[in-house]
């Protein structure tokens, strides 16, 4: 046998996101790049700010010796206290650069992570719908991953997660703003989620790590701000990347931030920078890790953004759909539209709409690998052209759809 079983079943069920990503490619070559509507993908189009190719012309200059080689796994220590900074701006409580763990991603930075937390069997909570990779990152490190549904409005569900939390509950990631949603768990939620864990370790003895993945913190909208982590969790860290913020997705350098509160402060440091090690990353990349920090209060322009999210809700509300409207990230989860099934019935099939969708070059992910059937998601980090220009497409593709196409 080529491969082990884990991975021919995983292959089976590979992430949608990357198949229609791919398809898109395939389309875009076979029509042209400009008469396909691609929302399959988070791929940041927006510019990285002006200050990264200023900073990056600089240290791609630099030729003092040693300058490309290896660094403390944890990465350079210039790095760790610029983001450490950086961090205890954003939570409001004070980290010193022990705290932070430079790494591959956000994706690496959370296999990092869970290869510290997890034994084999041990469960760790997501609220649904959620980034699909999750579930395979747990499964690397022989984790569990259990999805518990959200509220209808996708605020999380602090009654469902109670029901479902156990002594063998080891973590639970929070993704606010959310993909595929946009939403942003409210501090109240937040609040709630506190006490139930509070409780829980009262009565267990067993305070699960709260992991917050935060690529999306800074691209919010309308006044509204990511509450923070670490006063609300004792035991608590944070993965972000600035794949999103600076736009560098293929760079792949992120962060690991630590509660400095965490119970075995020192011990769960030792872990993070073990793991990074035994995974193969080695370390963060030394180009990028020089980059960032030097740009930590840097943004791209999420005004553009707004400005899309804006004119992909008018596209929607024109085909009759329905969706939750993002307060943050990039994406915009929308409703299947029940219909005619042809056997008496109505259906929302997500599998089915977005190949409806796809005969017409629009190209959406469905809800079901998000762990949300019934919906689909369109990342608006494309030109507001291309979004404007699916309007009739939309329209005439909910039409068929609620005649009874599939």
């Amino acid at each position: 046998m080529a491969v082990s079983c884990g991975v021919r079943a995983a292959l089976s069920s590979s992430s949608a996101i990357r198949k229609m990503f791919e398809e898109g490619n395939s389309l875009k070559a076979r029509y042209g790049a400009d008469k396909v509507f691609d929302f399959s993908i988070g791929n940041p189009d927006v510019p990285p700010p002006p200050a990264f190719y200023k900073v990056l012309a600089g240290i791609a200059a630099e030729k003092t010796t040693g300058v490309h080689g290896y660094m403390p796994n944890a990465g350079f220590d210039f790095a760790r206290a610029a983001l450490a900074k950086k961090i205890s701006l954003e939570q409001g409580v004070e980290c010193p650069a022990a705290c932070v763990v430079m790494s591959v991603g956000a994706a690496g930075a959370l296999n990092v992570v869970l290869k510290a937390l997890l034994d084999a069997g041990s469960e760790v909570i997501v609220s649904a719908p959620f980034f699909p990779e999750y579930r395979a990152y747990c499964a690397n490190h022989g984790g569990i991953l259990i999805p518990v549904p959200a509220c209808p409005d996708f605020e999380l569900d602090v009654e469902a997660i109670a029901k479902t939390l156990n002594a063998n509950t080891r973590a639970l990631i929070i993704n606010s703003p959310n993909n595929p949603t946009g939403r942003i768990y409210s501090a109240a939620s937040l609040d709630a989620l506190g006490r139930l864990l509070n409780e829980h370790e009262r009565k267990t003895g067993q305070l699960p790590f709260i992991i917050a993945d935060e690529p999306y913190r800074d691209i919010v909208y309308g006044g509204l701000e990511t509450p923070q982590i670490f006063p609300r969790f004792r035991n608590s860290i944070v993965v972000s990347s600035f794949s999103k913020t600076l736009s560098l997705p293929g760079e792949r350098i992120g962060y690991i931030a630590v509660n400095p509160g965490s119970d075995e402060f020192t011990l769960l440091l030792d872990a993070l920078i073990y793991a990074t090690r035994v995974l193969g990353f080695v370390n963060a990349p030394a180009l990028m890790q020089r980059a960032v920090a030097q740009l930590t209060m840097e943004r791209v322009c999420v005004d553009i953004y707004e400005k899309r999210r804006d004119a992909f809700i008018e596209v929607l509300d024109a085909a009759g759909l329905e969706y939750v409207k993002p307060q943050g990230a990039f994406y915009i989860f929308a409703k299947v539209p029940e219909h005619d099934n042809k056997s008496g019935g109505a259906a929302q099939d997500d599998i089915a709409f977005a190949d409806l969708l796809k005969r017409r070059l629009i190209l959406g992910v469905p809800g079901s690998g998000f762990g949300k059937s019934g919906w689909i998601r369109f990342a608006y980090c494309v030109n507001e052209e291309i979004i404007r220009s699916s309007k009739n497409a939309f329209v005439d593709s909910v039409k068929e759809w609620e005649n009874g196409a599939s």
